[in-house]
Parts: structure tokens; sequence; C-alpha cells
């Protein structure tokens, strides 16, 4: 246990206020110490310097999976298939092309595309299957894989993390999101997803993406095993690759916290993690985020596993952002996460916050609300 002497919460508040970087100890401190008011408060006025428009930015786009074949056995993961088993797929090209027409007719214009470390799928497979949905969808996006697939990938092909990047953005990848960051801490990594890329190498490929003109997103997700200590290390180690990133590059558009789920999972069956983060935690962390990370500009609110309410308290707590409406999601929602969003649904419950409402892209600048079919939910 780290024992933290008294702080200054006052002295800290100006530090935060001055965009500064806390380290360590002050984030733990401010985490077990702030009152919630102050603490939300200070991030709040952080999101005001850092997002002077004021409004509450959301994206339509479709959580996609190229395969449910995995080897990491992530212990919190019920989407996955071992190999060889009868209900492993990989998606093939029409159901693509029906889902891709599908997300437009709904006013999507991207793809969050992402599945398991399939032991047969290299760099090869993904550079043809994105050249090949750019042939089809010149307009469509692509916001796609995640630093451990990319990592396994590298490995599958016997190739470098910039050979692997630069060939993925040569083939139409537009961005990537940070899925598999978990806890950044490889004690917490070696007992709930040993299969997947250490803490350093997610960290490492980011900065190569960052290097190579992909824009990304960073992940937590947290409330199992970890420590306050570790996730306050977790932002710092986020921050940190933020501040190599090319003056040009976008580096980290967002970072975006999210609570296990635990139904069902191994992780609750064997290590007894439970879903147990209470909204007040959930928001403290919101804020938290937002103080110690002055260099990443947009912090979502992670409405699919916290709710609706939650998430909107949250955008009074340094959030600016409510993500996606999600059209298709799979693997959060195959262990528990209840939450669904129409995009109306999604506007008014901002709105009800007390916040306008704007259609994003995934480089976070404002698009026109389209001409659209509204969603009927139905998973």
């Amino acid at each position: 246990m780290t024992i933290i002497e008294k702080m200054d919460l006052n002295a800290l508040y100006e530090k935060a206020l001055a965009l500064e970087f806390l380290d360590v100890e002050e984030g733990i401190y401010l985490f077990e110490h702030a009152p919630m008011t102050e603490l939300a408060y200070v991030a709040n006025e952080i999101r005001k310097k850092q997002v002077p428009h004021g409004k509450v930015t959301w994206i339509i786009d479709r959580n996609m999976n190229t395969t449910n074949v995995c080897t990491a056995n992530c212990k919190f993961c019920n989407f996955y298939r071992i190999p060889g088993h009868g209900d492993s797929y990989t998606t093939d090209i029409e159901t693509y092309k029906t889902k891709i027409e599908e997300t437009f007719r709904y006013g999507g214009e991207q793809l969050l595309l992402q599945g398991g470390h399939h032991p047969e799928l290299g760099l090869d497979y993904y550079v043809q299957l994105f050249k090949q949905l750019k042939s089809l969808y010149p307009n469509l996006k692509l916001h796609a894989l995640g630093p451990p697939e990319v990592a396994h990938i590298c490995k599958v092909s016997g190739v470098s993390h910039l050979e692997a990047l630069t060939a993925l953005k040569a083939a139409g990848m537009d961005s990537m999101p940070g899925p598999g960051a978990e806890i950044l801490d490889d004690r917490v990594r070696r007992l709930i997803s040993k299969g997947k890329c250490g803490a350093q190498e997610w960290l490492d490929i980011m900065e190569v993406a960052h290097q190579v003109g992909l824009t990304t997103s960073a992940t937590m997700m947290f409330g199992h095993i970890e420590t306050i200590k570790e996730r306050v290390e977790h932002l710092i180690k986020i921050r940190t690759v933020q501040a190599k990133k090319p003056e040009d590059a976008k580096g980290f558009v967002a970072f975006i916290p999210w609570t296990f789920q635990d139904v069902d999972t191994l992780l609750k069956k064997i290590r007894r993690a439970k879903n147990d983060t209470t909204a007040e935690e959930y928001i403290r962390m919101i804020a938290l985020s937002r103080i110690m990370l002055p260099n990443v500009k947009n912090i979502q609110a992670s409405w699919l596993t916290v709710g609706k309410r939650v998430g909107q308290l949250c955008l009074h707590a340094g959030a600016n952002d409510f993500g996606s409406i999600m059209i298709e999601e799979n693997v959060v929602s195959a262990a528990g996460a209840p939450h669904r969003f129409t995009a109306s649904g999604i506007q008014e419950a901002i709105r009800e916050a007390g916040f306008e409402p704007q259609l994003r892209n995934q480089q976070y600048e404002f698009r026109a609300m389209p001409q659209m079919e509204e969603q009927v939910i139905n998973y």
C-alpha cells in the first residue's frame, strides 16, 4: 500500500487548472481525498478550456468484428472462440457489404473494425481486406484494429510495428482505436490477459501509429484487480506517449475509460473480480482522467457500461463526448453491458444534461446531420 503525505488540495487544483502534469502521488491524493464536487468542478473548468465550443460530441458508427477466433484467452472476454470451435467465424465480404450499406442508411460513415488474434490471419489478410472494402466503398472510414491485434499481426507475419502500420494505412486504415489497454501494468495483464501484448508494446505501437500519421484513441478498463496507483500510472503512460507525438499529429484524439463487465466471465469465476464500481467512483475517474491528461483533448463517458444517468453526470465532471450509438456491438455486450441508444436517443440524453449535441467524425470534426433512417435496436 502506498502511503502518501497530506497535500494541499487547493495547490493541486491550481496546478491542474494551469494544465500542468500532476505526478502519481498527486493523482492518487486527488482521487482519494478531493471532495466529489471540487474534483468535478476542476475537471469541468479544464474541459471548458480544452473544448471551448461547449458542445457534447457523438458519432454514428458500427462495431463490427473481423473474426471471433482468438488465442489471447482474456479472462474478461465472453466473445472469443478458440480455433476450430463450432461457433467460430471469419466475416465474409457479403456480410461486410450488407452491414456497411445498412450503416450508411443509418447515417454512419465508419466501421470500428476489430477481431480476435486469429493464428492464420496476418498482415496480407488485413491489407487485402482493407483495400477491398475501400474499393467497394471509397467514402467508408476504417477505424480499425488496435495495438494487441497489430502486435499479433506482426508476430504472424514477421514484420515490425512500423512495417505493419505503414502497410495498413496505405491499404485504407484511417485511424486506430485503443482496445486492449485494460490496465497498462504487466502485473495486471499477466493475470487477466496474458496472451496479449505487454504494456510497453501497447504503448510502443501507439507511438509508431502517431509517427506514421494515424490518429488513435486510448482506453482503460478498470474496476477488477488493479490498484488506484496502477490506474493513475496508466494515465501517466498515456500522457507520456502523447507528449512524444509529432507536432503536426493529433495522436490520441480521445481517452475512454470504462468499467469491467463481469457477467459469466472467467475473471469473476477465477479471480473473484466483480463489477462493483459505483457511480461516484466512475465519475471520479472521468474527472481524474481530465485532470491527469491535459494533452488529450477529448474525454468520453462510457454510457454503454455505466448507463445514461451516470453518463450525463460525467458531462459535468470533465467529459465532453458521448461516443457512438453503436449500430452493432458484440464484445462488451457479451459480458453484460445492457445499455443502448439510437441517434435520437443519444441527442435527447445530451440535451437533458444541459448541452447541445454535435455529430462528429473520428477526427472529432463536426458533421452535419445526414438524411438517415432511424435504427430499430434489436441487439
